[in-house]
């Protein structure tokens, strides 16, 4: 009997755990919180003389001499993920995409109050381009090299490492370093264009010179540099070429540009090459979306034949991604996840999301449509898809757990990242040697001391899969490349997903599992007004028996009926036996309070929440709120 009982129990509990995976959290994701942790990722992966704003305050100054040994300044710039190496192609891309997310969505980003902290980001990589850029042909490319930086556990602030600099010029070319260099500065000038014009048309000078530099001079850039290879190996040059092209035009409007990449749209792969995949090393996508936002303008002009074959790619890349490709599709896991390398997967996902929220602007501008081999797809359904990449990496997956770090209640706390894993140099003063950091912090089962706020990490396998290991580097270290596409993504999505609010500089507090502070207004009880400000929709979605015992998976919306936002909502549960999700509990027994991460329920807006029980639903009423 004891066996029989042990084996129901067992058997309830992986009935528990797969239902879990439809748990309702996942539609109450608070965007907005979202990107303002993702900028606080930038912010805490900053190199050189940080500034008085800073909002990671276990971070200190790092990198202030690098540089020197070579004569140049090149004090600055940012840490490419959980190490010190300032490599520069994925830096590059990084500043591409973030600027791309301030060009397209700078109405959502400053109803967020965060385009003064998405300027600031790009501008520290901005202010070390131009530092780099030395000589018309002439681009320092790298800082530091990543074989001597793995060989030290160490703090940024404490580097023993060799910071070598490594430079580009017509001797050592280095084309696409230099052309995603010259893509960068022109979409920041665009970006900045609005406010600060001066600085604008200073990055439009720089950019213009590294595009004739990568063009004049062609070659690999981790031919150059090589101790790059091993961890940024570029798969050619072709396509930051068209790329940096294709910003130029947009950032100019001259038809010089526009020109380049229809004459070399053949020998240069842009209307040749139809991919699967979005990312630091490969930008075709990228470029045949921008090109055909100039088709859906009506701008094509003498250009038109050419500029509807990179449509026509574009097209393809947005169908893999909708699963609508006659087989020639994106990979994704059972969860629904964009599944490219084994290596920091979630990045490929991001741009993905990010490209495709963007190209359903565009169509949905020019009141066009996606024709796939396999259906004709609407510009909402590249958004459904954008919003499915973004909902997943927040919790909507098999896991439910957030892969933003510190973003919703469940988030991995052993993240690949030195800085992250070492008590900061405000905690313990004395300097954490290079061997040091490896025999005591590195390998600690404790949660990392610093939560390094708005990392997306590598992510689960093709399986749904996720080990929260630091020693997982695959799955568990953050870069900021991954991050840069989710200022755009998560500034869209924020604003047609009916919440809204306002970020302040405020960091966030760490999770902990104990319940929030006490509000300094006292929540007023609903029974204290005859109208109760919320509906709650029940309805049972799935039922199956264990031995005599029947369960039942209860879902609950909670729906906001009055005319104005409730915060600081808490529902009584009465008759409650099983497992919930969707909901955080507070010290108060039996007593729920709205996720972590919706801090506002807006009129009309809802909530969902899953439990799973035996016999009658529980009795849920409203206890408090504001």
């Amino acid at each position: 009997m004891a066996k029989l009982l042990v084996s129901s129990f067992a058997i309830l509990a992986m009935l528990i755990g797969f239902l879990a995976l439809e748990a309702a959290i996942v539609s109450c994701f608070d965007y907005g919180d979202a990107l303002d942790k993702t900028l606080m990722f930038l912010e805490a992966q900053r190199s050189g003389k940080l500034p008085p704003n800073q909002r990671v305050k276990w971070r200190g100054d790092s990198g202030l001499k690098d540089g020197f040994l070579q004569g140049v300044n090149l004090v600055g710039g940012y840490y490419d993920a959980g190490d010190h190496v300032k490599f520069g192609l994925p830096m590059a891309f990084t500043m591409t995409m973030l600027s791309w997310g301030a060009i397209e969505y700078r109405n959502e980003i400053v109803h967020l109050n965060q385009m003064g902290n998405t300027l600031a980001a790009i501008k520290w990589g901005t202010d070390y381009f131009i530092k780099a850029h030395t000589q018309p042909n002439v681009l320092w490319g790298q800082v530091g090299d990543g074989n001597s930086d793995h060989y030290c556990w160490e703090r940024a602030e404490d580097m023993t490492t060799p910071r070598t600099g490594y430079m580009l010029d017509p001797e050592h070319p280095g084309s696409d370093l230099v052309g995603e260099t010259a893509a960068a500065l022109a979409a920041a000038s665009l970006a900045f264009k609005p406010y600060n014009s001066s600085y604008s048309s200073l990055l439009l000078v720089h950019a213009k010179q590294l595009f004739s530099f990568a063009d004049t001079f062609r070659g690999i850039y981790d031919d150059s540099i090589q101790c790059a290879r091993q961890f940024y190996a570029s798969s050619g040059y072709s396509d930051e070429l068209l790329w940096a092209a294709t910003w130029l035009y947009r950032a100019t409007d001259n038809e010089y540009y526009l020109k380049y990449v229809v004459d070399n749209a053949v020998s240069l792969g842009g209307t040749g090459w139809a991919v699967k995949e979005f990312s630091w090393d490969t930008k075709y996508a990228g470029i045949q979306i921008l090109l055909s936002k100039v088709l859906l303008d009506g701008a094509g002009g003498a250009y038109t034949s050419t500029l509807e074959q990179y449509r026509a790619k574009a097209d393809f890349f947005a169908c893999a991604c909708v699963q609508k490709n006659d087989g020639y599709n994106v990979v994704t896991t059972p969860g629904g996840l964009v599944y490219t390398r084994q290596w920091n997967n979630m990045q490929y996902a991001a741009s993905a999301a990010f490209l495709l929220a963007v190209y359903s602007d565009y169509l949905s501008m020019g009141n066009s449509v996606v024709k796939c081999p396999e259906a004709q797809i609407q510009p909402q359904d590249l958004l459904n898809f954008a919003t499915s990449q973004g909902d997943y990496f927040l919790g909507k997956n098999p896991k439910s757990m957030s892969y933003i770090v510190g973003y919703g209640q469940t988030y991995p706390i052993h993240v690949h990242h030195r800085g992250a894993s070492i008590a900061s140099i405000y905690a313990l003063q004395s300097a954490v040697g290079c061997v040091e950091g490896f025999e005591y912090w590195y390998i600690r089962p404790e949660a990392n001391p610093n939560v390094v706020y708005g990392g997306l990490v590598g992510g689960p396998d093709n399986n749904d899969e996720f080990s929260d290991d630091r020693s997982n580097y695959e799955q568990t270290e953050p870069t900021t490349s991954g991050v840069a596409p989710l200022i755009g993504l998560f500034s869209k999505l924020q604003s047609v997903s009916g919440n809204s609010g306002h970020y302040g500089p405020v960091p966030p507090k760490p999770y902990s599992n104990t319940a929030g502070s006490a509000h300094q207004e006292s929540p007023k009880p609903y029974h204290e007004t005859p109208d109760v400000p919320v509906n709650f929709l029940h309805s049972i979605t799935d039922t199956w028996t264990v031995g005599k015992m029947t369960y039942y998976r209860h879902k609950v919306t909670i729906k906001n009926v009055s005319q104005k936002p409730i915060t600081d909502l808490k529902l009584k549960f009465e008759g409650l036996e099983g497992s919930l999700w969707g909901l955080n509990p507070t010290q108060e027994i039996n007593t729920y309070e709205l996720p972590q991460w919706l801090k506002v329920l807006k009129p009309g807006s809802d909530c969902t929440f899953v439990y799973v029980q035996g016999g009658a639903q529980a009795k849920i009423s409203v206890e408090s709120y504001h």
